[in-house]
């Protein structure tokens, strides 16, 4: 079977047709990967910190987020979500109350994953930046139809009206051309 044919079957574009499927953090098994990890930390703070948890005066973590229960937690997610290795932060207030990690680096290396592994997580970063900016939409801090400019003075493209008139709505919708 040829590569176009493997791609074809995958419902994926032969490579070189996309750019992105180009690098080796972005081919489907890294975005897979990828999307794994975010799940998985997600699903991590939900359960290890719900908000209504009181902390214990030790370690500052709420009851039930202890290091023990985060290890366990952090096992069991591994095994449901075969992700080869992960790391988890709980932090509050700007302090760190819990760092660790857990596993490998990828499959078949010796490298393991410590608090400090940076992780590949591709495009999802976009959906972290929309959420966020939604956080400060509904606090009344932002609005979706701000100028840019007015948020981010130094912002300058190469079109002055362009500048003048670009508002937050357009980065996000992806109506600039950046």
């Amino acid at each position: 079977m040829t590569q176009i044919e493997t791609q074809a079957k995958k419902g994926l574009p032969p490579r070189g047709m996309r750019k992105e499927l180009d690098c080796p953090l972005c081919d489907p098994g890294a975005r897979r990967w990828s999307f794994r990890w975010m799940v998985t930390l997600i699903l991590g703070v939900m359960i290890a910190a719900p908000a209504h948890a009181k902390p214990n005066s030790a370690s500052g973590l709420p009851v039930g987020a202890q290091p023990a229960d985060i290890d366990r937690l952090a096992a069991r997610i591994q095994r449901t979500f075969d992700v080869p290795g992960m790391a988890v932060a709980i932090v509050k207030d700007g302090k760190v109350l819990f760092a660790e990690g857990y596993g490998v680096r990828a499959l078949g290396t010796p490298g393991a994953v410590d608090a400090d592994t940076r992780f590949g997580i591709g495009s999802n970063t976009k959906a972290f930046t929309v959420a966020a900016l939604a956080m400060l939409v509904d606090e009344g801090k932002l609005s979706w139809d701000d100028k840019v400019i007015d948020r981010l003075p130094g912002f300058r493209l190469y079109d002055p009206y362009v500048t003048r008139e670009l508002t937050v709505r357009d980065l996000l919708t992806h109506r600039s051309g950046l």
